[in-house]
């Protein structure tokens, strides 16, 4: 089985992407959604948020963007936020590589691969990547999205020019629709999976 990671700053496409390959037959692991699933539906998780973050969960419902706003800007508390969240993500990974162990290929969609030291865990390494004044258009046009916010988050984020640095494929999203589809069309047929779907 061969495990792929796709990776790129905010506002690059990557969910666009990974459906591409998930449409292709591709299992996909998205690694925000599972997070934010689990902080909706992990009454544990939500304990152990609501314990070190008292201020973020009310009758065992987390208030993910009190949350988001106590850590955003402080690398102690966001630290913190990770040594809880992280070990349950990995679990769901675990499980989610065991239910998918028929495939010829996973896709990790992780938004941080390289922030977090977790290239050595893949066989390949996919960057989604667009021009800035895509991206930021893109970003700032999200709901409750201000420049001072996507400054900060982009403030945590590794600079585009390495991640593609360090990629094995680059797919630009920067362009239409078709485009990148054919662009994940080349990347699959490259791996040998072009079949997969």
């Amino acid at each position: 089985m061969m495990m792929l990671a796709l990776t790129g700053s905010i506002g690059m496409g990557k969910s666009t992407v990974a459906r591409m390959f998930e449409q292709a037959g591709i299992p996909v692991f998205d690694a925000d959604s599972e997070v934010r699933r689990l902080q909706s539906e992990d009454p544990e998780l939500i304990a152990a948020i609501g314990q070190r973050f008292p201020e973020t969960v009310t009758a065992g419902k987390l208030d993910r963007e009190a949350l988001a706003a106590h850590v955003l800007g402080r690398p102690q508390a966001l630290a913190a936020l990770e040594a809880i969240v992280h070990p349950a993500v990995h679990a769901a990974r675990t499980r989610f590589v065991l239910d998918n162990r028929e495939a010829p290929a996973l896709l990790f969609d992780i938004p941080l691969l390289f922030e977090t030291a977790g290239e050595e865990a893949f066989d390949k390494l996919i960057v989604v990547s667009a021009p800035a004044d895509v991206q930021r258009a893109r970003v700032l046009a999200r709901p409750g999205m201000t420049a001072a916010r996507l400054d900060a988050v982009l403030g945590r984020q590794m600079p585009d020019a390495e991640k593609r640095g360090r990629a094995d494929f680059v797919i630009d999203t920067g362009g239409d629709l078709s485009t990148t589809e054919g662009q994940v069309a080349e990347v699959l047929a490259c791996l040998g999976l072009a079949q997969a779907g």
